[in-house]
């Protein structure tokens, strides 16, 4: 019996438009190219910094 995986496009969705997002950031204030490899770098791992933000925020 295969085994089905049920996934909510919704997190999907919001780490998508989160990548573009922060591609367009990153990218756009890199001043060299290698500045903009590491831009898109930063925006691939975009939801790291969220989460340490985050939580520094809170206080956690």
């Amino acid at each position: 019996m295969a085994k089905e995986n049920m996934r909510s496009g919704t997190s999907e969705a919001f780490y998508g438009l989160g990548l573009i997002g922060a591609a367009i950031y990153f990218i756009g204030k890199a001043t060299t190219f290698w500045f903009g490899v590491v831009g898109f770098l930063k925006a691939l791992i975009w939801p790291v910094f969220f989460v340490y933000e985050g939580l520094k925020f809170f206080g956690v």
